[in-house]
């Protein structure tokens, strides 16, 4: 059998789980090209952090990359030289999950599997599609064949002016920045958490403010079981302003009988990708707008010991979450001078501070990115933004949708990349179970 050759762009663990899933089939019809612009692959920025208090936000029990095979992350803590306990409910570093990931496609890389995965350091420049298959060209010049391709580049970043930083993980940030300088992080979702853990462990004193429109951070888990939610209890196909409406419902009745509201979130959580699927198009942009943000802060949530670590460094005083909105900033001698709007008021407010750190995450419009190989797809019409801008057109097969309105036989996305097709696609769990079924349609149906 002549095997078939995928490339997949984008290194971190989206792309190294598609690649396994594609090279750990019985009789892969697929060889795979992984191509990152770092050099460790596997790890993204998630996982490429070497800070021990930069935890998993899922429990170790969920954090399998194989839908078959709940138990393989817990056996891996088990049998590797990780030091964390083999902890159904641990919530163990992201490091060294990303050790677990990189060990998923480290057999495919060897010597003895030549045929099997090639791991290519570098940058996509430009894609373009044709009758024959795929080409692909990097920055360094050389050009790429192949039969299909797979977008796996996560979240983007936005371009920033000087004493604002885009990327919160940035060398840049501890350019001549003092331990006594205040911040000011734009967000109060889980990547605000993890930077602030990060700077106090570094030895910061200075004041923190995070400010975010509604001023929610998310909650903390506690080891309570999903409620078992039946299918036909769920309200498909309903408005976002009634399953929400619902679930509140269900959650106080469930904590009335003594239970946890974790519970009834959780029970939903198999079907949440439908749930969205079925919203009325209208009611998508209302969830977006006014129902996101109080999902998003009990759906996902902190492990218990950051919740400890973060409760520290807020009644210390270093740490205030702010509600409010941006309305200026400028750049000042030692920094930025940012004026806002606190939440409710029609006052606005200034405050100078040392850098403004960009932690809003997922809500940055993929149409205005920088990355050449999207904006390639954009210019031939391979790829098109969807209307709420949250992400790529795509079906439910992960095949990309372009200006001709009919999905590619060729060109496939997984990840956040995919979010207007399936919304919840950030955590392992769904993306694992992505990547699994976008392996067995590629195999059944090869273009």
């Amino acid at each position: 059998m002549t095997r078939r050759h995928a490339i997949v762009i984008g290194g971190g663990a989206s792309g190294a789980l598609a690649a396994f899933h594609l090279l750990s089939r019985p009789d892969p019809l697929y060889t795979v090209t992984l191509i990152e612009r770092w050099h460790e692959f596997g790890r993204g920025l998630a996982y490429r952090t070497t800070s021990p208090d930069h935890l998993l936000n899922v429990r170790a029990g969920n954090m399998s990359a194989r839908p078959d095979d709940p138990d393989d992350f817990i056996r891996w803590l088990g049998t590797s030289v990780s030091p964390h306990a083999a902890d159904p409910y641990s919530f163990v570093p992201r490091r060294i999950f990303g050790d677990y990931i990189a060990s998923l496609i480290a057999p495919f890389a060897e010597a003895s599997a030549p045929s099997g995965l090639t791991l290519l350091t570098g940058e996509c420049v430009a894609i373009s599609e044709g009758p024959d298959g795929v080409l692909v060209r990097l920055a360094d010049g050389n050009s790429l064949h192949s039969d299909v391709l797979v977008l796996a580049t996560g979240n983007d970043s936005r371009q920033a002016p000087f004493a604002y930083y885009a990327n919160p993980w940035s060398p840049q940030i501890d350019d001549g920045l003092a331990k006594d300088a205040p911040l000011l992080i734009l967000g109060a979702g889980l990547t605000m958490i993890d930077f602030v853990l990060s700077r106090v462990r570094a030895g910061h004193r200075g004041r923190i403010i995070a400010l975010s429109c509604r001023g929610l951070m998310s909650h903390a888990h506690r080891q309570v079981a999903p409620l078992e939610i039946d299918e036909r209890d769920v309200p498909f196909g309903a408005s976002a302003r009634v399953l929400l409406r619902l679930l509140r419902t269900r959650a106080e009745a469930h904590v009335a009988m003594g239970g946890d509201w974790r519970s009834v979130v959780d029970g939903i959580r198999p079907f949440t990708q439908r749930l969205w699927q079925q919203l009325p198009p209208a009611s998508r942009r209302q969830f977006l707008e006014h129902g996101r943000a109080w999902w998003e802060i009990h759906r996902h949530r902190m492990a218990p010991a950051v919740e400890a670590m973060l409760g520290d460094v807020i009644a210390s005083g270093q740490l205030t979450v702010i509600a409010g909105k941006v309305v200026d900033t400028a750049t000042v001698r030692n920094g930025a001078r940012v004026t806002y709007r606190p939440r409710g008021q029609s006052n606005h407010e200034t405050i100078d501070v040392a850098a403004v750190v960009d932690c809003t995450g997922i809500v940055l419009d993929p149409g205005a990115t920088a990355n050449p190989a999207l904006r390639s797809l954009f210019a031939q019409g391979l790829a098109q933004v969807d209307p709420l801008r949250i992400g790529l057109q795509a079906d439910g097969d992960c095949a990309l949708i372009g200006s001709s309105g009919a999905p590619s036989r060729r060109l496939f996305a997984v990840g956040p990349l995919t979010r207007p097709a399936f919304w919840e696609i950030i955590a392992i769990p769904d993306i694992r179970n992505q990547c699994a079924a976008l392996a067995q349609r590629l195999t059944r149906d090869p273009p």
